[in-house]
């Protein structure tokens, strides 16, 4: 599989549960040393500073041999003074990214702009789909239009962003993330488990979304979970705590599909290994192990 010349595989804070940037069951030094122990070669950032920034973070990645592969930052684009407002967030997340430079740039942090959560989806994430609390068709042009500002601000600091839609946000079905790319020139970050919780099916996606996809969270995740906790009226958080993000090869995402698929359309970039856990309940034991299994796992998948 020529993939495996072409990609390079990262961990992410949010395997352990990690959302803030303080009280993280796990420091930055010792998860990024678990990474490089598993044979990762590179870290979504997880919440910005959570990593540190500026020099301590260029020094913190280099000791472990790790490559920064981005980061998520959510901006109000439904609010336009709430985006307004969100733009000094991600000048401070670019002044941060920046400070970790690739040499190879087809390896450079990417900006992951996402929504932030929409209260009604995020007590009814995914299939079926909360039409009530979806954005309203006449809102989308001004959206994308303030998605498009956020896009062109990343490219001024030199770096190319993508777009994560996700479970519990304004986007977050595939026809949604379709009307996106529709109106704005950004890039996608294909998350295989978020696509398939909404009903969407990732390896058509791959071949649908070629030539627009800047980014891959490869995700597994189990329906069967996701439909047991929506059916007793959990939300995405319960989802979470319940396992709904299961370790790779263990749920029903098609992932050696969507692996081959992105080797037909000749992807090149960051495959962010990712089982989202829960902020609360940790158990850290498992998550290690999963990561690594998880690690294994890809490595067998890719040959």
């Amino acid at each position: 599989m020529q993939l495996t010349g072409r990609t390079r595989v990262a961990g992410a804070p949010v395997n352990y549960g990690i959302y803030r940037t303080t009280d993280a069951p796990v420091g930055p030094d010792d998860l990024l040393a678990a990474l490089a122990r598993d044979g990762y070669t590179g870290v979504d950032s997880g919440p910005v500073g959570y990593l540190g920034t500026g020099e301590t973070l260029a020094r913190r990645l280099a000791a472990n041999g790790i490559d920064l592969a981005g980061g998520w930052v959510d901006l109000r684009f439904a609010d336009p003074d709430g985006f307004a407002a969100d733009l000094a967030q991600l000048d401070a997340a670019l002044d941060v990214f920046t400070a970790a430079p690739a040499g190879d740039a087809r390896f450079a942090p990417r900006p992951t702009l996402a929504c932030p959560g929409n209260p009604g989806r995020m007590a009814r994430p995914g299939t079926p789909t909360d039409l009530a609390s979806a954005l309203p068709a006449a809102a989308w042009p001004d959206f994308a239009a303030r998605v498009q500002q956020a896009a062109d601000r990343c490219r001024d600091r030199g770096l190319e962003p993508v777009f994560h839609y996700h479970l519990g946000t304004d986007v977050e079905t595939e026809a949604e993330a379709d009307r996106l790319l529709e109106l704005t020139d950004i890039a996608i970050c294909l998350d295989t488990g978020h696509l398939a919780l909404a009903g969407g099916d990732p390896v058509a996606a791959v071949h649908r979304w070629a030539g627009r996809i800047g980014q891959v969270h490869l995700k597994d995740a189990d329906l069967a979970t996701h439909a047991r906790v929506r059916a007793a009226g959990g939300g995405l958080m319960d989802m979470v705590a319940a396992g709904g993000f299961c370790a790779l090869g263990r749920g029903d995402v098609d992932l050696a599909g969507v692996l081959a698929g992105l080797d037909e359309i000749g992807y090149t970039g960051w495959l962010v290994v990712e089982q989202d856990a829960p902020e609360d309940g940790r158990d850290l034991d498992r998550i290690r192990a999963d990561q690594h299994a998880n690690r294994r796992w890809l490595e067998e998948a890719l040959g």
